[in-house]
């Protein structure tokens, strides 16, 4: 089985936290997904987060600590997705290349959304109650 290796950010501004909804054109359209892209050949996690942020979002991020990284079995292919907390450098992004909304939610509002499976287990994470 084939494994595609996808990174996402956590991207937070205060208490909330960064949601994007996937364009109706694209795999999985209309579902809410925190943002990144695949690994290219070459790149750590790290810099491929930090790639597709500013070609997506057009802003600056710094990769924090690993979040979660599960696997979804999508077709014929796993997803393994590895969610990072990010640092975010300047303004907060208003559009994006990949998405046709983009919100920012507290904790308590992400479950409120319906996600993409591969992001699930993340959301899962920042909503337990500790």
């Amino acid at each position: 089985m084939q494994i595609l290796e996808v990174v996402a950010a956590v991207i937070t501004d205060g208490d909330r936290i960064l949601a994007c909804r996937r364009r109706s054109e694209k795999s999985a359209g209309g579902l809410w997904e925190f943002p990144g892209g695949k690994i290219e050949p070459g790149e750590t996690p790290e810099q491929a987060l930090e790639r597709e942020i500013a070609e997506e979002l057009g802003v600056v991020v710094s990769v924090g600590h690993l979040l979660t990284v599960d696997d979804t079995e999508v077709g014929p292919r796993v997803i393994r997705l590895s969610c990072w907390w990010t640092t975010l450098h300047g303004d907060p992004p208003l559009t994006s290349t990949d998405h046709d909304a983009l919100r920012w939610l507290t904790r308590d509002e992400l479950p409120a959304l319906e996600w993409a499976t591969p992001d699930l287990p993340a959301v899962a994470k920042l909503t337990a109650k500790a």
